[in-house]
């Protein structure tokens, strides 16, 4: 891709980093991601972005920027929350702790509708998420924007230096988009961004990198994984794919991705390790040990059944990545460890032995490029499914029995999605198990057993969700079925909660 004239991303650690850089994507323009203290890098770019973070500007360990060498690309420069307190800073103002931190949906009041805000509502939604705010304003600044307080959320300094309080990246700031539009406007020219060319350089940075060594790349049949193996397949490297059932997949999963993978004309090894993984799951009931249990031993069984791989192929993406905040410069913080981020992972990964071409890309985005390579469309359209499969959907301790309640459980409800035409609505959708018992009444007789969640969340990328609002008669017959169909249920809860605050998955 064109690094001339592209828009630099600079990473402060937010959790919504990235989404800035798919935005900008969206927008047509290249954008690359870069550390603060890695800007000498940036090269000749057409317009620079400070992202959020999770550090007050005050903390001893804030992350900092040269300032100096920022001016001297002399190009367009926005600052997002804590990129915005920095540039106050560096323009001589100052920021100070806020009375109460302010995280959700807030009012956008623009001065004018003009420049950053050319054709943006008198009054508009945004999403904030900060606890402190800006205080004396630096000399030469101008209020551009305020909340429904009146206080100052969005700055200008000279004609092509911005900063905003909050996040336009993310879809609560209703015209977000618009407002980055606006702000790219101001620098021209900029690098174009086509998912086919991505696709080139993807496939070029592939075969750099691995050359002629062997391949080992783990495949679940969800939508990342099998983009990955078509990809490697296409870019024709020494490759083998493995598809390992460890007893915590879907009902009917390994013989639906068997076909899928005919379908598709790659080959794969599949590798029956339920017993394995189970054993070693038998007792442990805390979430991150259980992700280091299954991320280990995924290793394990893909060295078992390759030999002497020389590297790890995996079908990572940008949220695994965020949420595990595993880059070692990384700001941001660890939501979650995800399977293909355990400590053995990491370790590869600073051996050059773990390869992963789409680990700056979000879901949808994963989908356009498996688009181009022709993988057909009911493929694509498979719901996510995490890593651990079915272990992050049972809290508490795994057992053979909560497996197969929970399998059930979800293939009457995403039957009954698919056969009301919610599936295609829905971005993902399963049913899990709330590992307590309750008491219930069935054929007159007292029951103590298992409830089930339904969750069905709408998303672009993962990094925020809300919950699907499906239609009553439609969750009533689900119910119906479930309560009369799968044993060890008596209860049936539909979960109403939007990511942030709760996830999408349970661990």
């Amino acid at each position: 891709m064109n690094e001339i004239n592209h828009v630099a991303v600079v990473d402060f650690g937010s959790q919504y980093t990235q989404l800035i850089v798919r935005r900008v994507r969206e927008l047509g323009c290249f954008a690359k991601l870069y550390l603060p203290g890695n800007i000498d890098a940036i090269g000749q770019p057409g317009a620079i972005i400070l992202s959020g973070g999770p550090k007050s500007t005050s903390d001893a360990d804030a992350p900092d920027i040269d300032f100096e060498k920022l001016r001297s690309y002399d190009v367009p420069v926005l600052g997002v929350c804590y990129g915005m307190q920095l540039l106050n800073i560096k323009f001589g103002g100052t920021v100070k702790a806020s009375d109460h931190r302010e995280y959700g949906q807030a009012g956008l009041f623009p001065e004018a509708a003009e420049g950053l805000y050319d054709g943006i509502s008198k009054e508009s939604q945004v999403w904030m998420s900060h606890s402190d705010t800006v205080d004396k304003l630096g000399e030469g600044c101008k209020v551009i924007a305020r909340n429904q307080h009146g206080t100052p959320v969005s700055l200008q300094w000279g004609d092509t230096c911005f900063g905003i309080q909050f996040h336009p990246e993310v879809t609560h700031s209703h015209q977000g988009t618009q407002i980055l539009k606006n702000f790219l406007d101001t620098a021209g020219e900029l690098a174009k961004f086509e998912i086919e060319d991505f696709k080139k350089e993807l496939i070029d940075g592939i075969r750099e990198k691995v050359g002629d060594k062997q391949v080992v790349c783990g495949v679940s049949g969800g939508v990342d994984s099998t983009v990955l193996a078509v990809l490697l397949h296409e870019a024709k490297v020494n490759v083998k794919a493995i598809y390992v059932d460890q007893g915590l997949m879907r009902k009917n999963e390994t013989e639906e991705v068997k076909a899928n993978f005919k379908r598709m004309g790659v080959p794969i090894q599949v590798v029956d390790a339920s017993e394995r993984f189970l054993g070693a799951l038998a007792g442990e009931g805390d979430p991150e040990e259980k992700r280091k249990i299954i991320g280990n031993l995924f290793i394990d069984v893909f060295w078992d059944a390759v030999g002497n791989a020389e590297m790890l192929a995996q079908g990572t993406l940008y949220p695994d990545v965020i949420e595990s905040a595993s880059n070692e410069n990384s700001q941001a913080s660890t939501i979650k460890t995800h399977h293909n981020r355990v400590a053995r992972i990491l370790e590869m990964q600073k051996a050059g032995k773990v390869l992963e071409p789409l680990a700056e890309l979000f879901k949808d985005e994963v989908r356009e490029l498996g688009a181009t390579m022709g993988i057909e469309q009911d493929i694509l359209d498979r719901h996510p499914f995490p890593g651990p499969g079915l272990a992050v959907r049972c809290p508490g301790e795994v057992s053979r029995e909560k497996l197969d309640i929970i399998r059930d459980c979800d293939a009457i409800f995403i039957e009954e999605l698919k056969a009301s035409g919610w599936y295609q609505k829905t971005w993902q959708a399963y049913a899990g198990l709330i590992p307590v018992k309750t008491v219930g009444v069935k054929g007159d007789e007292r029951s103590y057993e298992y409830a089930t969640n339904l969750r069905a969340v709408i998303s672009e990328d993962a990094m925020t969700a809300d919950w699907v609002d499906l239609p009553t008669p439609l969750l009533r017959k689900v119910s119906s079925r479930i309560l009369n169909e799968v044993s060890g249920i008596n209860r049936v809860l539909y979960d109403i909660s939007s990511k942030p605050p709760a996830s999408i998955e349970w661990e």
